[in-house]
């Protein structure tokens, strides 16, 4: 009887030790999120329904899905950027067909960069390059 007790006893203990390190791991692994991927910035145009200045008005939201906050998003925006768009929001770095978001300021896990802008048609965005700014 003393044996079954004694077996009974080590085996909840290393139950509970090992409930105790899977804890300790998971709280680690929440402190140090995984590297970010390109996927990890969304870009979505959705048309509004309003017509502005006889143009349909489009609604671009761009986001970041990865728990690191990402900075220096860079979109391909080979059309340009419509005018009265906020500068802030996008702009045109350069002639090479790219355009800085948010004025490289960091874009964190639901917070998306959102602006609107009428034209004939949607402009096209495309993923380039972000720099990743997790806290460590």
């Amino acid at each position: 009887m003393t044996t079954k007790a004694t077996t009974l006893l080590l085996l909840l203990a290393a139950a509970a030790a090992a409930a105790l390190l899977c804890h300790v791991h998971v709280a680690v692994a929440a402190a140090d999120p995984e590297p970010c991927d390109p996927s990890d910035i969304t870009i979505a145009t959705v048309k509004t329904g309003r017509v502005v200045g006889g143009l349909p008005e489009f609604q671009v939201t761009i986001g970041n899905e990865c728990s690191c906050p990402e900075g220096d998003v860079v979109l391909s925006c080979l059309d340009g950027v419509p005018a009265g768009v906020d500068r802030s929001k996008i702009h045109t770095a350069g002639s090479d067909g790219l355009c800085l978001v948010n004025d490289g300021l960091q874009i964190v896990k639901g917070s998306p960069v959102v602006f609107t802008y009428a034209a004939s048609a949607p402009i096209s965005l495309a993923f380039d390059n972000a720099t990743p700014r997790c806290q460590r």
